[in-house]
């Protein structure tokens, strides 16, 4: 007995918020821990006390609910939905089947009489107030606060449940109890287990706060949670805040200037309806007359009033914050306070998509993905999605967490930035857009769509690459080269994480657009060492993380920078076509110079620097950069040329006799180039195919040259992260394959696999491979033997003559016999099986007019 009081002593059932702080999250929970702290801060909260997690944890063990917990979770198979839904319901059964220990729970009643009295309604109220108040029960939101939740990098929101409007001693205990089984839904269970959270980490408190009659509530994002800018964001709508959480209204949107509290936009949504509570405490949802329903929500002074709690919570935690408010009787209540989720794992949009724009809505988790559209009316319709499939639905809810997972992005027609869609898809990397209005009467079921959570557009069919968040180290050991793509300098740290140190494509467009100058800007402004400091500044960050950096001369189409001071006003009937690339660099040759010894200074650094040049089409132009380079002293860099246009196949030849150094496929354009199919135009996108064989014949031939000349060979365009490309050109032999930091690990695996496939030599595929290549290598023998005798004679005239025409036309024939080589592989290389017939009577006619030359 003795033992038994020395133990309940030790436990604190409930802490009143003045008792804790930030620090308190293992009592209190993450929820509690930030009420406690920002009552503290004399910011207004509603009063409340916190039931502690170990408060929870002792009634688990004293009901011996322990070890039944524990042998069930171990049976569990997170893949198996059905399984997974049978073990939770056993757990949540036997918790609310469960008594609370006596002491325990007269210590939360005591708690709950205490606050129907507190300070601050005595101080509100007259004397009947406070007699009524002394005498019935007050209204409290009993709200799940979980010691893993509020994590800045791991979003548990709306894994737990919480509860408004309770009333009474018997149905205050009923839903804290209903909070505590919420621990073991079968959505929280497999999100902590996706998270890594093990079920013995996991504890609960409880959040018991009194209720504000809210005429108005929303949520302030203390720095715009999609990555934008800095501004404040702030959403409301009329009555409670759950409207706005569950996604059920679409919020008015007000976006604040953080540095002056200046209102910079307000964007006043339809919310149709309002959620209010009853006399009975019961919620309402009411329909708001047309007038009420497109009016403001906040006044001014409030929006400014709200901003200013957002800045001192956000520099009070020194983390931008997530906050809920409430509005009642013009005065304002800070409902909870977070960390806004993943704000450390920021991707950059690359490039403007082009297409044709269905839809747009709230740009809510940032990414691009496309797929196949499947519209979700209710729970029963999440069996239908697939892996890669983009989840339309009026709103998302917790429930469909695991089916979130699946999805390729997410979108719907209500919700704003705070809705549980958009927290949990910024948490899993996964593109959303809310607040649609018409999404899933507009969007065809099975047709496929890009999303685009940068911006909030929608586009018809598939417009863009896929851009995800998750970079995982590289471990594979390849002979090709992976190396990664870094456009923006805060990509690098991320970029880095795949262990690669080689960045075998810096598009330095992203730094200039970051400045918001245009190249000719600094041209009219007459200081381009200002240019050249602002691309060295944005190329030296980058080069802190790797050891070898390919970095690619400016390619700014006119119709890509509009926005940049200084851009040229003209229009260009096709910018594509137009004055970019190297001839713009060519044109502007002070902008070229200035590009070209910010490159200087980081090769300075002990860095190794390689030039890419785009839209290469002669071999003058090549010879223009080398005379920069020489005119600046800078002749140690490699110098690449970017193989994007049909010329540049055609001349490779000549560009490796000029001595490059490497190429790099850019296949986008080379693609379009070729097959003249504008990639950007959706309408055209069947027949835009990187693994056209008159694209891949191009491919083939160039780095066949390439090996010939001792040039490296690498590729870089968006085909290089699909699978299909990459055996092509692994067994074609290039040396290096550039990809998205994302798809690093995906695709340096891959080529690990078919490297050791070829090796082996067993594999039908492979064999095919290996037999293809010594047939080729049969037919390279032949086209030699064929002309040996001829070249044999050509160095014989070599030597035994002195006149410099005669050498000169000897070196002319011997590159003209190597072309007539390249003409047999060509015409029979197909052909892995038999013999050239009558070779020499066939090719000795062109051998003669290779002679003609002297």
């Amino acid at each position: 007995m003795q033992e038994q009081k020395e133990e309940n002593k030790k436990i604190e059932f409930v802490k009143w918020f003045s008792e804790l702080n930030k620090s308190s999250g293992n009592i209190a929970g993450g929820k509690g821990a930030n009420l406690a702290e920002i009552y503290n801060l004399k910011i207004p909260v509603p009063p409340g006390f916190v039931i502690t997690a170990q408060a929870y944890d002792y009634f688990i063990k004293k009901a011996g609910l322990k070890n039944k917990i524990k042998e069930l979770l171990e049976r569990i198979k997170y893949e198996d939905t059905e399984k997974l839904d049978e073990i939770t319901k056993q757990i949540r059964v036997f918790i609310m089947d469960s008594e609370f220990p006596k002491e325990m729970q007269e210590e939360i009643i005591e708690s709950y009489e205490t606050l129907s009295v507190k300070k601050i309604e005595i101080e509100k109220g007259c004397a009947h107030d406070i007699l009524k108040n002394s005498s019935e029960p007050t209204f409290v939101a009993v709200r799940s606060s979980a010691t893993t939740e509020d994590l800045a990098e791991a979003s548990f929101a709306g894994q737990q449940d919480s509860f408004v409007n309770i009333k009474g001693e018997e149905s205050l205990i009923k839903h804290i109890k209903k909070c505590f089984a919420s621990l073991y839904t079968s959505r929280a269970t497999y999100y902590r287990n996706k998270q890594g959270f093990k079920d013995v980490q996991a504890s609960l408190a409880v959040v018991i706060q009194k209720m504000v009659d809210s005429e108005k509530s929303g949520v302030i994002f203390s720095k715009d949670p999609s990555y934008k800018n800095d501004n404040i964001i702030i959403e409301s709508v009329w009555g409670l805040g759950e409207g706005i959480v569950s996604g059920s209204i679409t919020p008015d949107k007000h976006i604040v200037s953080k540095t002056d509290l200046k209102i910079l936009d307000k964007k006043i949504a339809d919310k149709k309806i309002a959620i209010t509570r009853n006399s009975g405490g019961e919620k309402t949802i009411i329909k708001l007359r047309e007038e009420k329903s497109n009016h403001p929500v906040l006044k001014d002074n409030e929006i400014k009033k709200l901003a200013e709690f957002a800045i001192q919570l956000e520099e009070h935690y020194q983390k931008p914050q997530d906050i809920e408010f409430a509005i009642e009787k013009d005065e304002i209540f800070i409902v909870q306070t977070r960390p806004i989720t993943t704000m450390g794992n920021r991707i950059e949009s690359r490039k403007e998509i082009k297409g044709e724009i269905i839809l747009s809505g709230i740009a809510a988790s940032p990414g691009i993905a496309s797929g196949k559209i499947k519209i979700i009316e209710n729970l029963e319709d999440l069996k239908k999605i697939n892996k890669g499939d983009v989840l339309v639905t009026k709103m998302t809810n917790p429930d469909m967490v695991v089916t979130m997972q699946k999805s390729a992005a997410i979108v719907t027609d209500q919700g704003g930035l705070t809705a549980h869609a958009s927290i949990v898809s910024r948490e899993m990397g996964i593109p959303c857009i809310v607040g649609t209005q018409t999404a899933t009467t507009k969007l065809k079921e099975g047709e496929i769509i890009t999303v685009d959570g940068f911006t909030g557009n929608i586009y018809k069919g598939k417009t863009s690459e896929t851009i995800k968040k998750e970079i995982l180290p590289v471990t594979a050991k390849t002979k090709t080269k992976i190396k990664v793509i870094v456009d923006l300098p805060s990509f690098a740290e991320h970029a880095s994480k795949t262990n690669i140190k080689q960045a075998g494509l810096i598009r330095i467009e992203g730094i200039i657009a970051e400045s918001g100058k245009h190249p000719n800007y600094f041209i009219q402004k007459n200081n381009t060492q200002e240019y050249e400091n602002t691309i060295f500044n944005g190329i030296e960050k980058i080069s802190r993380y790797f050891d070898e950096l390919w970095v690619r001369t400016s390619d700014i189409r006119s119709d890509e920078f509009q926005n940049l001071e200084g851009a040229p006003k003209e229009k260009e009937a096709n910018p594509m076509l137009g004055m970019h690339g190297i001839r713009y660099g060519l044109k502007n040759p002070i902008i070229l110079e200035s590009e070209l010894k910010a490159l200087k200074r980081i090769a300075e650094k002990n860095k190794k620097i390689g030039i890419l040049m785009p839209q290469i089409i002669s071999v003058e132009e090549v010879q223009k950069v080398k005379e920069i380079l020489k005119k600046i002293n800078f002749l140690q860099a490699k110098l690449g040329v970017m193989i994007e246009t049909p010329a540049a196949v055609q001349l490779i030849r000549e560009l490796c006799n000029e001595g490059i150094d490497f190429i790099s496929f850019g296949t986008n354009d080379l693609t379009q180039y070729i097959l003249a199919v504008d990639r950007g135009n959706s309408q055209v996108q069947e027949f835009y195919n990187e693994m056209h064989p008159a694209v891949l014949h191009q491919l083939e031939y160039v780095i066949r040259v390439c090996k010939r000349y001792k040039v490296e060979t690498s590729i870089c365009g968006q085909a290089a992260s699909q699978k299909e490309m990459v055996k092509f050109l692994v067994e074609k032999e290039i040396d290096s394959i550039s990809v998205n930091a994302d798809a690093a690990k995906e695709i340096a695996d891959y080529v690990e696999e078919i490297e050791k496939e070829k090796i082996k030599g067993t594999d039908k595929e492979p064999r095919q491979y290996q037999l293809k290549k010594e047939s080729e290598q049969n037919l390279d023998n032949s086209g030699i033997n064929l002309v040996s005798e001829i070249k044999g004679d050509l160095d014989k005239i070599s030597k035994s003559q002195t006149i410099n025409s005669i050498q000169e036309g000897v070196e002319k024939g011997k590159q003209a016999i190597e072309e007539i080589v390249e003409q047999i592989r060509e015409v029979v290389k197909d052909k892995n099986t038999g013999e050239l017939k009558s070779k020499k009577e066939e090719k000795l006619p062109e051998t003669g007019k290779v002679l003609d030359i002297f």
